[in-house]
């Protein structure tokens, strides 16, 4: 078995964001054009959002977007993103690009060196070609690529599986992309979420560690990783190439409850209790206890949900260094949030010091990965 290491990490932030004040407004302005048309029809009217209701039960105060035009007009309320030709770089593909140009970068590489890519997201674009395939082809890489989505446990679950495959020897480099565009799939007039996600892009290199290589310092040694599912309606989105053969007029496509909802309560509970079940499971069959962590990156969904985890896996309260969020100003990024930590607080670590990459999320899934700095 080989030993992996991360070697280099890239994270593209949308320059365009939102803040609460804004969201708010938007949503409320289109409430008081829908409640009367709701009470016409005899259904009962939509509460009104609220800023300080939005920190308090998440954290959030901003969120990054790809692409702002649109999202805040009552009477759209999506992102105007224009179609390209089949023969453009489509737009998906275009942001995973931009962070993977930037961990080719960090780990002094070129796509030449990629032997495959993993694409693994929260909503992809299209079903095929695969948005890895056509990343691989963007940045000049050859062998293989493929596409994978486990919710917002994406990127950790990609990264077990490019661990193994180089750990077996199966590849030497893998580049994993986790391009998350999720404002296109965002039903802003759902006031259980319209708040809750923003844009990123991640990528990581997953690589084999060379035996006396000084490239690797800095890095990370990948020392061990862990999947787990089990089946949750609690997050879910229904928009698929099914929904089509389920309506009466085939030219029209039902968006509403098809995007994403959550029943927020549920989630909250069975994440905290799950997440800290396998934090401490996993740690202690690495001989480790939750003490002798320096880190924790966990997933950036909720302010409350996370200090909860911690607080029950270290047995007290964690601080911004033991366990860093990015979610203040960023929002829920999916499957890109425990990333974007690691890569903005990681610097000031150690050789030897032990860090948790942790992410959860729709499946329910969870995502680890257990590092080492060198």
């Amino acid at each position: 078995m080989h030993r992996v290491i991360i070697s280099g990490i890239g994270v593209e932030i949308p320059e365009a964001s939102i803040g609460n004040d804004e969201l708010v407004a938007s949503y409320n302005a289109w409430v008081e054009m829908e409640n009367p048309r709701r009470v016409a029809r005899g259904e009962p009217p939509l509460s009104k959002s609220d800023s300080a209701f939005i920190v308090h039960a998440s954290g959030i105060e901003r969120r990054h977007v790809h692409t702002l035009d649109g999202i805040l007009d009552p009477e759209r309320m999506a992102p105007r993103i224009p179609l390209r030709s089949d023969d453009e770089l489509s737009v998906m593909a275009e942001f995973g690009v931009a962070s993977a140009s930037k961990a080719l970068a960090d780990a002094g590489l070129t796509g030449a060196d990629i032997d495959m890519v993993i694409m693994s997201a929260s909503h992809h674009q299209r079903p095929y070609p695969a948005m890895a395939i056509e990343i691989q082809k963007a940045i000049g890489s050859e062998g293989a690529a493929f596409d994978m989505n486990l919710g917002c446990s994406s990127a950790a679950a990609a990264l077990h599986v490019a661990f193994n495959m180089v750990r077996a020897g199966a590849q030497r480099r893998v580049l994993v992309v986790t391009p998350e565009l999720i404002t296109g799939h965002l039903n802003f007039r759902d006031r259980q979420t319209h708040f809750i996600f923003g844009d990123a892009s991640v990528a990581m290199v997953v690589e084999q560690m060379e035996e006396g290589a000084t490239r690797a310092a800095g890095s990370f040694e990948v020392l061990d990783t862990r999947s787990w599912t089990q089946f949750s309606n609690n997050i879910r989105s229904n928009f698929g190439y099914l929904l089509r053969a389920g309506q009466d007029d085939t030219s029209i496509i039902a968006m509403e409850g098809n995007m994403i909802t959550q029943v927020g309560n549920k989630v909250f509970k069975e994440v905290i209790q799950a997440a800290t079940q396998f934090i401490s499971e996993f740690l202690a069959d690495n001989g480790l206890t939750t003490s002798e962590v320096r880190r924790y990156w966990l997933h950036q969904a909720n302010a409350r949900m996370n200090a909860m985890i911690m607080k029950l896996v270290l047995g007290h309260e964690a601080d911004q260094d033991k366990a860093p969020t990015v979610l203040d100003r960023l929002g829920n990024t999916a499957g890109a949030g425990a990333v974007i930590a690691l890569k903005e607080n990681h610097e000031d670590l150690k050789p030897g010091d032990h860090g948790l990459l942790c992410a959860f999320g729709a499946g329910y899934s969870i995502g680890a990965a257990l590092l080492r700095k060198l």
